[in-house]
């Protein structure tokens, strides 16, 4: 068996694109998240998102229970599987779960970047943090309802370029989640308008809205004041600049983007001298 494995961070959006990435490559089966998954479908194993506690998810995940792993271990030979996939959040991880399912040495390692675009990796990274949302690369119908007591609801089916059926993610938040994060609109607003008060060439911002679905972005309106050989583009940077880095520190949200209209330009009168 030759052994793969596709390594990034918790909320990267490993599970998102891994079916599709296993129907590229020819890869009929992977390990994720305490799963073995072949074919698009559950094969054995437990999902670590059915645990209650963050520690018992990792030890789900890294095959701690004997139980587990056996089941695994038997399964994955009992079926004639010549190439299989690891997925994990780090080399250390995946070195780990081979190790533990007689798998031998991972052949070969995909870093999250080269399967997902940075936009899709911190779109997945922005819904992991403000909604706690997880997928399971499995089918609906085989999640274990009664194992969940938040969210739970169909994700969408996977198709190949060319309309075949791959599979089916399951959109849940697990357990052992603390719940989502909510902005009140009126603490974004306030956080937008200090910033653009502590630019000197901007006399307001008003009109200020932002948007969560289907990714974080925001659109305002300034007035300016500025001189007559001011370049008006370097100051809706600064303007965009600004706002991007003070959200990321506070928030540590990065917003896809930022659309500045200016509604007002006030020019600078200019001293005569004799």
């Amino acid at each position: 068996m030759k052994v793969f494995a596709l390594v990034g961070k918790s909320g990267t959006g490993k599970s998102t694109s891994i079916l599709q990435y296993c129907y590229e490559n020819r890869i009929p089966a992977f390990i994720d998240d305490g799963l073995l998954i072949v074919n698009g479908k559950r094969s054995a194993g437990t999902s670590a998102k059915y645990e209650n506690n963050y520690i018992r998810a990792i030890k789900r995940a890294t095959f701690h229970f004997d139980d587990h792993r056996l089941e695994v271990i038997n399964e994955i030979q009992r079926l004639p599987i010549k190439h299989l996939l690891i997925v994990g959040t780090s080399i250390k991880m995946v070195d780990q779960i081979a190790s533990r399912l007689d798998l031998g040495n991972v052949d070969k390692y995909i870093d999250v970047t080269e399967v997902r675009s940075s936009q899709e990796i911190k779109m997945a990274l922005f819904v992991r943090k403000t909604q706690e949302r997880h997928v399971i690369p499995i089918p609906y119908i085989q999640i274990e309802a009664n194992r969940f007591k938040k969210l739970m609801k169909k994700g969408k089916k996977i198709f190949s370029k060319h309309q075949t059926y791959i599979g089916e993610n399951t959109i849940i938040q697990p357990n052992f989640t603390k719940g989502t994060i909510s902005i009140d609109e009126n603490v974004m607003k306030d956080i937008i308008s200090y910033t653009c008060r502590e630019i000197a060439r901007v006399g307001k911002a008003k009109n200020i809205r932002y948007y969560f679905d289907p990714s974080p972005r925001l659109s305002l309106q300034v007035d300016f004041i500025c001189s007559m050989n001011q370049n008006i583009v370097n100051l809706i940077e600064e303007v965009q600049a600004k706002i991007a880095e003070t959200i990321l520190s506070i928030l540590e949200i990065e917003l896809v983007s930022i659309d500045v209209t200016i509604t007002n330009l006030k020019f600078e009168k200019i001293e005569s001298f004799t």
